[in-house]
C-alpha cells in the first residue's frame, strides 16, 4: 500500500484538504503544501504495518466509505493508505 503522510492533528483542516490530498500526484518521498499543510508521500507500507497500527490504543483508523481507502490518525499526523494498482486488480479478481 501507498502511504501519504498530513502533518496536522487538526480533523477538520485534514477534512478540508482530503481530497486535494489523493489527487495530488507525488513522487516517492516527496513533500508538497497544501493550504499551509505539509504532506508527503511517506513510501509503501507492508501489509501488516495496517493491523499492527489498528491495535494501538492511540491510533483512530477511519474507512473511506466505497473506497479502498484507509486513514490512520496517530499525534499530528493522518495517514492514507492508498492501494497500489497491482493490489487492486488482485481485489477485482477475487
Amino acid at each position: 500500500m501507498k502511504c501519504i503522510a498530513v502533518y496536522t492533528k487538526n480533523f477538520e483542516q485534514f477534512s478540508d484538504i482530503y481530497e486535494q490530498v489523493i489527487n495530488t500526484p507525488l513522487a516517492d518521498n516527496e513533500e508538497k503544501e497544501i493550504e499551509g499543510i505539509m504532506i508527503s508521500e511517506a513510501g509503501r507500507v507492508p501489509e501488516n504495518y495496517l493491523n499492527r497500527m489498528k491495535i494501538k490504543p492511540e491510533v483512530v483508523v477511519m474507512k473511506v466509505k466505497g473506497q479502498p481507502i484507509t486513514i490512520l490518525q496517530h499525534g499530528d499526523v493522518f495517514e492514507i493508505l492508498l492501494p497500489e494498482q497491482q493490489e487492486l486488480e488482485d481485489a477485482v479478481l477475487q
